[in-house]
């Protein structure tokens, strides 16, 4: 029996519970700064667009408001994710890297759209205040997801 469970030990190897620790630790790190990263994206785009956005997504249930902030938090997650993907090795400069990278990514994103906004017919940030679904909110959703990529591919 001993020499059963011995050679089982010895197949399986050693765990080194200190380094789990120290991987859930930095996991849990990196999702703090990642969701740092999209709680500022969404107060930029509440900032951009009229009226109290979550109230406008969550109570009144408008659908051109959630299309364009739905867009926008996947945008941000595709350059958060790239930034922390590509952020050095090392801990704390990781951190620092995906943070600074994802926060350029949310001004990155706030000029997108308003320069879309300056550019293109009609005023798009008040599509948000219409209560009908519209077209023009997928167009600036899809928009506000290909400039999110683009920012992404920036960053490797």
């Amino acid at each position: 029996m001993n020499t059963t469970v011995l050679a089982a030990a010895t197949e399986l190897g050693r765990v080194d519970i200190g380094e789990v620790a120290g991987g859930v630790l930095g996991t849990l790190a990196y999702f703090v700064v990642g969701l740092l990263v999209l709680s500022g994206g969404f107060l930029v785009l509440d900032v951009l667009t009229p009226g109290n956005l979550r109230h406008q997504v969550y109570v009144d249930k408008n659908p051109n408001a959630a299309i364009i902030l739905g867009a926008n938090h996947l945008a941000l997650a595709i350059v958060v994710v790239t930034a922390i993907w590509t952020s050095s090795d090392g801990f704390a400069q990781g951190l620092v890297d995906s943070a600074v990278y994802g926060l350029v990514g949310v001004i990155l994103q706030a000029i997108a759209l308003a320069g879309m906004n300056l550019v293109l017919p009609g005023r798009l940030v008040e599509l948000v205040g219409e209560t009908k679904m519209c077209g023009a909110a997928w167009a600036v959703g899809t928009t506000l997801v290909a400039i999110g990529l683009v920012n992404a591919a920036a960053l490797s």
